[in-house]
């Protein structure tokens, strides 16, 4: 059915950097693709690239490369706006 599980795929559109650290201590997620530095540093900074790099390698770009993707942009672009309405 799929390379990525079903559960990984839906709960890293909501929490990403919490599903991404336990699929990857329940060995659940294959991080041969990336060096171990670059993905902890993603993992860090910005889990949602880090997680379309997982859907692309596993599964291509599909339907869950891009529902992942817009969930990316409606991320970053409503979270700048927030930012600057606090300052005002």
């Amino acid at each position: 059915m799929h390379a990525l599980p079903l559960w990984l795929l839906v709960l890293s559109l909501f929490i990403p950097r919490i599903t991404l650290a336990v699929a990857w201590f329940m060995h659940q997620l294959p991080f041969s693709h990336l060096p171990d530095l670059a993905a902890l540093l993603m993992w860090a900074i910005i889990p949602r690239v880090l997680m379309l790099v997982y859907i692309y390698v596993n599964l291509g770009i599909g339907l869950w490369f891009v529902i992942h993707l817009i969930a990316l942009l409606l991320v970053w672009g409503g979270s700048g706006r927030q930012a600057s309405n606090r300052w005002n």
